[in-house]
């Protein structure tokens, strides 16, 4: 393949026709004699780029074997791990396409994920199998699962398939407008759609924000709170600090607060990505003095996902002496395009845009507004997607030529931060994952106890959006303490865990349009 010279973004790029995205994560540090440094810290491993590449060739060996072809999906059904990272770099390297979804999702969520994207192979770790196995009689597409763990059952081992496959693999010559990997995100209608990103799109966003907000080196080790299959995550832990040669520290496990806190003393990362939800988690812990808290090591502390409140920004400033850089992204835009910047930092805002977008603030006629007015934020990039896989229709609304639609209310200062005002929908964002309302009270409306529901966005005490439900109820119920922890649990067992309403309010009955529309502005 004709390699590839990088400038800065503030220089311009010039990506060759023919490139894959690999050549940049991996292939370039391994030329450069830098296969000794360590690309993985996962448990007591230190996976080094050399092992790294090894792995990556290995499994697309295997997916070659098993008939993967270029443009091709291979679904990802694994939790953060070096398994995760060599899949998605094999994958991309044989050209087929990453699709990466959430660990957490149901049986029939995979069934939809397998038929939309129509894999031929899916690699799953062996926690989730019985959830794929279960889809995987309604999913036709699926040829094939490679299982990491102990128990691959009459599937594949990941691990014995490795083994017997050969270290050496060319890299696919890709177009820099061919499909490079998809994430699915959650839309106003309640259906994942396929969000198709192109092999070219990542280098611009990583490239800007790398330089301009965190000026990253191969010196750095980043440690990230939300998981790979999350566009946050999967930038964080995967594109940056491959792109820079540099490390990151990976856990399989769910990060809660004290796992949190022992990887920042144990890895002592340089970058720590987290949700403003996970800070407020973390203050109340060290508050309460239930565990150390070392972030000696750790130059930027950066939040997105949502909003980040002022108050989480400065309580966290007073306790830890460390700014958090809160910026904004989506899984469309392909990374962060608003953020603060280091010594910078404006209380309240998400930022400013970065090198490399444009951007303007618009009402319903798409009439650009002036600083200080609310509208929606409408942005132009290289870095957006193509498009929703098989949503031609949404397709089309969202990105309108060399602009995006973001959804999201904004406005500006004159000295151009941008202050966020939430959606233009009622799609609520939680810990950093959208939640759909509608999806939330069709649950709530299968329990026997429940009439009617509506279900809105509230804030807790640090100020972040939660999920709250109203709820009429049937005859021969009773409202009270007891039902509505019912009711949470109810949620709790059919939905991912971060869904459930964490307020239940028992009502008479629900405000309403004469058309018989709930009116959810006033339960707001």
């Amino acid at each position: 393949m004709q390699s590839v010279e990088l400038k800065p973004w503030r220089e311009g790029f010039a990506l060759p026709d023919r490139f894959n995205m690999v050549t940049l994560l991996l292939e370039r540090h391994l030329s450069a004699g830098r296969g000794g440094h360590t690309a993985i810290y996962y448990g007591d491993a230190r996976i080094t780029y050399s092992e790294l590449g090894d792995l990556t060739n290995r499994l697309g060996n295997v997916f070659l074997q098993l008939g993967v072809e270029p443009e091709q999906r291979v679904l990802l059904l694994l939790n953060d791990s070096p398994e995760f990272v060599g899949a998605f770099l094999a994958a991309m390297k044989i050209g087929a396409v990453p699709v990466p979804v959430h660990v957490l999702a149901t049986p029939s969520d995979l069934v939809y994920f397998l038929n939309d994207c129509r894999a031929r192979v899916a690699v799953s770790g062996d926690a989730f199998l019985p959830g794929l196995e279960a889809a995987r009689q309604q999913a036709p597409f699926l040829r094939h699962v490679l299982v990491a763990g102990q128990t691959a059952g009459k599937n594949l081992s990941l691990a014995e398939a490795i083994k017997s496959s050969s270290p050496s693999l060319e890299t696919f010559a890709s177009h820099k407008d061919d499909v490079s990997y998809w994430l699915y995100t959650s839309g106003t209608t309640g259906l994942p759609r396929g969000v198709v990103h192109l092999q070219h799109d990542l280098v611009h966003s990583i490239e800007t924000w790398g330089y301009h907000v965190a000026r990253f080196t191969p010196d750095d080790i980043t440690y990230c709170v939300p998981r790979l299959f999350f566009s946050y995550g999967l930038n964080n832990a995967l594109y940056l600090p491959l792109y820079y040669g540099a490390g990151v520290v990976l856990s399989p496990h769910q990060q809660k607060p004290g796992l949190v806190l022992q990887n920042l003393s144990r890895y002592r990362p340089t970058l720590f990505f987290s949700v403003p939800t996970s800070y407020g988690q973390i203050l109340r812990e060290a508050d309460e003095g239930k565990w150390e808290v070392d972030l000696g090591s750790v130059r930027h502390c950066i939040s997105a996902g949502e909003a980040l409140p002022a108050p989480v920004y400065e309580r966290w400033l007073r306790r830890f002496g460390v700014e958090i850089i809160d910026g904004l992204g989506s899984t469309e835009a392909g990374w962060i395009y608003i953020s603060n910047v280091p010594g910078q930092v404006k209380r309240g805002s998400s930022g400013r845009l970065l090198p490399g977008y444009r951007g303007k603030i618009v009402d319903e006629n798409g009439t650009e507004l002036p600083a200080g007015q609310v509208g929606e934020l409408l942005i132009c990039s290289d870095s957006v997607a193509a498009g929703y896989w098989n949503r031609h229709d949404q397709t089309k609304k969202i990105f309108m030529g060399a602009w995006m639609r973001t959804g999201d209310r904004f406005y500006q200062d004159e000295e151009g931060y941008l202050f966020y005002q939430g959606r233009d929908d009622d799609v609520l964002k939680v810990g950093g994952a959208w939640v759909l309302p509608l999806e939330v009270e069709q649950c709530l409306l299968e329990h026997e106890a429940v009439a009617e529901c509506a279900v809105v966005g509230a804030l807790d005490e640090l100020g972040l959006c939660k999920p709250k439900a109203f709820v009429t109820l049937r005859q021969g119920f009773t409202a009270g303490a007891e039902l509505g922890s019912a009711l949470q649990r109810f949620v709790k067992e059919r939905l991912a865990p971060y869904k459930y309403p964490r307020w239940i309010e028992f009502v008479d009955e629900l405000p309403k349009t004469v058309t018989g529309k709930i009116q959810r502005y006033k339960l707001r």
